[in-house]
């Protein structure tokens, strides 16, 4: 890629595999979140579109056995393109935004599913959780996944729940920040959260900030119960991906928005009590700056310092994202005082 910064053009040599040639220049650029220049032109990779595209769903009977069922699936290397755990909460919550059908037939298959996963599996309700799944590649290859993670799954309890309820788990994230916005309405307040954490952290990680959140909730005066709900949403080696909704009615509170904030704040400090990271994909910006030095340490903090005063000495690129920067011109004073 080719970067315009305040003091001249930054880019690589030539385009090449790998290079080994010190400290990746790109990796300067890579999420500092516009604060060192803006990036004019980039070579991507591309990739054949895949033969096939297959959603498909399963269920757990609670989510402590889906998250096991995760855990072996990340470490056999067979996670498909995009797995999804809900816990218990968003699950419903998914059930509750399900159109009824107008197929009687269909209406009556799904009710005799529901009675056979309640009362043969002995399921509860109040306990289950779904994950949504999309295997992409060649019909072999989507073909053989699909038996690893089913198979995989069977050992926690897990059940195939079709691809319909795949494609619709998958719609269920598009509408939830149209639902935000209309719960605006009725005085509800909501957002969203990430974070990422090594795997055994994943439920003491979870238990931690929704019953933080609960507490915190109610000592800032807020008077219903929140709504708080995740789920496990990308797997790796080491880890998963953990993302959080939560939500409470603002009414009677004198400022929502700060104590909001407050709760927020409260969860982003036991995600790192519990060993989970600043973001997982979110990044920084301004609402999370606060944590900065304890994720990569002073000795961190000064090399971003460092980086930034070299590349944009008179703050051009003063987005103030990452790390608190001076104002414009009391940067270009100082310049000017030091030539």
């Amino acid at each position: 890629m080719k970067v315009v910064t305040a003091v001249g053009t930054l880019e690589k040599s030539c385009v090449v595999p790998r290079m080994s040639s010190g400290p990746d220049v790109h990796e300067l650029v890579l999420g500092s979140e516009g604060t060192l220049g803006v990036v004019t032109e980039a070579i991507v990779r591309l990739r054949p579109a895949p033969e096939q595209t297959v959603y498909g769903s399963m269920i757990f009977p609670n989510f402590a056995q889906g998250v096991a069922a995760l855990h072996e699936i990340a470490i056999a290397r067979q996670a498909p393109v995009s797995i999804r755990l809900v816990d218990n909460e968003q699950f419903q919550f998914g059930l509750s935004l399900k159109p009824p059908t107008e197929d009687w037939k269909q209406a009556v298959f799904d009710k005799v599913k529901k009675w056979y996963v309640v009362n043969r599996l002995k399921f509860v309700p109040d306990q289950m959780v779904a994950a949504t799944l999309l295997f992409e590649g060649s019909a072999a290859e989507v073909a053989a996944q699909e038996k690893a993670v089913y198979s995989i799954a069977a050992k926690y309890g897990g059940l195939k729940a079709g691809a319909e309820n795949g494609i619709r788990g998958y719609f269920l994230t598009y509408m939830i920040a149209y639902l935000r916005d209309f719960g605006m309405e009725y005085q509800f307040i909501g957002e969203s959260f990430e974070t990422s954490c090594p795997h055994e952290n994943v439920l003491p990680l979870i238990h931690a900030v929704k019953s933080g959140i609960v507490a915190s909730c109610k000592r800032l005066g807020v008077a219903r119960p929140p709504f708080v709900s995740c789920r496990v949403t990308q797997l790796y080696d080491t880890g998963v991906c953990i993302y959080f909704y939560f939500g409470f009615v603002w009414h009677g509170l004198a400022d929502p928005v700060a104590t909001f904030d407050a709760v927020e704040h409260d969860a982003r400090d036991e995600i790192l009590r519990q060993g989970g990271s600043i973001s997982h994909h979110h990044g920084v910006g301004k609402l999370r700056k606060h944590w900065m030095q304890q994720t990569i340490s002073p000795v961190g903090m000064q090399a971003l310092q460092g980086i930034k005063k070299t590349l944009d000495p008179t703050n051009v690129f003063a987005a103030n994202n990452l790390v608190d920067q001076p104002a414009a011109g009391a940067a270009t004073q100082s310049l000017t005082a030091k030539h």
